[in-house]
């Protein structure tokens, strides 16, 4: 169920009839303390789970009680740049919510789990947990923040609400609490636990209603705001995917509690892609690199597909030897194809195609407003690249820069120069 019709709002036109007002109403009715949570039955009902599922929710735990964290500390430049008095005082209450949320995951592990006397050795005790999406994705909002201190203009501002409250609330936040809430509250093992994540939700709900309506002003007000969004959504993305993968791939760290890996992934495609239709920017009508998944697949399927890639080594965290095998490469062309910028080729087509040392060839066709990837040899290809299928990752997905490749002799290319130079507009990632 998505924010708004929590709130029992229309979520079509959810970011019309909210208001900052509103919203400020619903954080005073809202109050609740964390050192009141009764936590005295939970210390059994945290024995009486299994040993995965105790790993499990040290791992999941641990996120979150990092990322509140993270976010008291670097909330603050975004209520100095908010460009109207209503959103710094919402942003003011954010603040101070974020901070009981981490005051409540602390008391749980205290005094449940039996981990950390302060707040500073708690977050010792579980940064071990924190996997390379995660990292990368609060070092970003680390950095966000340092950002907007600097440059308070408002395409900067709506680039760090859609960070924060878009993709780290409303993609990667939601979901887990979605399927948290669901298990302890069927189970009633961890009363305390269940009452403080309720209370949590509630508070991140409002939160991410409050990023929907203020990027919603921000892009009629500003064309760049879009352009701002977009880049920051580039350069997240391969990082976001990655956060709720399992230590070790082990996918036991979601059954256990229910729900596959692939639950959790439909759902957080789902919760945004409303969240973004909602703020008046629909992922369809971003580029197509920014969700180069197709949209016609239903969400599991979609999921699927991108389990598989990170699986394969070929997104989310790098592996020494990326799977090239048939399925993969199909998997991955489909993506490059449709990450395709169109109009980058002014109306001529196009034919790129790799060749790799250590893998099946591949190409791709853009022509006539659509792109489509093909295996094997093209008859007559504008540009021929020559790489291993290791390089090729490093390049086109993890950013690694061509010219480099190119005086290593890592990358070959041939063919026509003007194509070549165009491949950056083709391919902006």
């Amino acid at each position: 169920m998505s924010v708004a019709q929590k709130d029992g709002i229309e979520q079509r036109s959810f970011a019309d009839q909210i208001t900052y007002e509103d919203l400020y109403r619903r954080w005073e009715e809202g109050n609740w303390r964390a050192t009141e949570i009764d936590f005295s039955e939970d210390r059994t009902g945290w024995e009486g789970l299994s040993e995965i599922q105790r790993r499990s929710a040290l791992w999941t735990y641990s996120m979150f009680f990092y990322g509140e964290d993270s976010v008291t500390d670097n909330l603050s430049p975004y209520i100095d740049a908010a460009p109207k008095e209503e959103q710094k005082y919402f942003l003011a209450t954010q603040q101070v919510d974020e901070a009981r949320h981490a005051i409540f995951f602390h008391r749980f592990f205290k005094e449940v789990i039996g981990a950390g006397e302060s707040i500073g050795s708690t977050l010792a005790y579980t940064e071990p947990q924190l996997g390379w999406g995660y990292r990368n994705v609060f070092d970003r909002l680390d950095r966000m923040g340092e950002e907007l201190s600097r440059d308070r203009s408002l395409p900067k501002f709506a680039q760090a609400i859609a960070l924060y409250h878009m993709v780290v609330e409303a993609t990667l936040a939601q979901p887990s609490q979605h399927f948290i809430e669901d298990f302890f509250t069927e189970t009633g093992t961890m009363p305390g636990f269940s009452e403080g994540m309720h209370n949590v939700s509630r508070d991140e709900q409002r939160h991410i209603g409050f990023g929907v309506k203020t990027l919603s002003e921000c892009f009629r007000e500003s064309e760049e705001c879009k352009a701002a969004v977009v880049e920051i959504l580039r350069e997240v993305m391969r990082f976001s995917m990655a956060v709720f993968v399992p230590p070790g791939w082990d996918l036991e760290y979601t059954r256990c509690y229910g729900f596959e890996l692939e639950d959790i992934f439909a759902f957080g495609m789902r919760s945004v892609e409303t969240k973004w239709k909602a703020a008046g920017y629909p992922i369809d009508e971003m580029p197509s690199d920014v969700y180069p998944f197709d949209v016609s697949l239903p969400h599991e399927e979609r999921a699927r597909r991108a389990i598989a890639l990170m699986r394969a080594g070929v997104a989310g965290e790098p592996v020494p030897d990326p799977d090239s095998s048939p399925e993969v490469q199909s998997l991955l062309f489909d993506v490059i194809a449709r990450s395709a910028q169109k109009d980058a080729v002014n109306g001529h087509p196009v034919t790129i195609q790799w060749r790799f040392e250590d893998a099946d060839p591949w190409y791709v066709r853009i022509d006539n407003g659509s792109s489509r990837a093909a295996h094997g040899l093209a008859p007559s290809p504008d540009v021929t690249l020559d790489t291993s299928w290791r390089d090729f990752i490093e390049l086109s997905i993890r950013g690694g820069d061509p010219r480099r490749a190119m005086l290593r002799r890592r990358l070959r290319p041939h063919g026509s120069l003007r194509t070549l130079w165009r491949m950056k507009r083709i391919f902006p990632r």
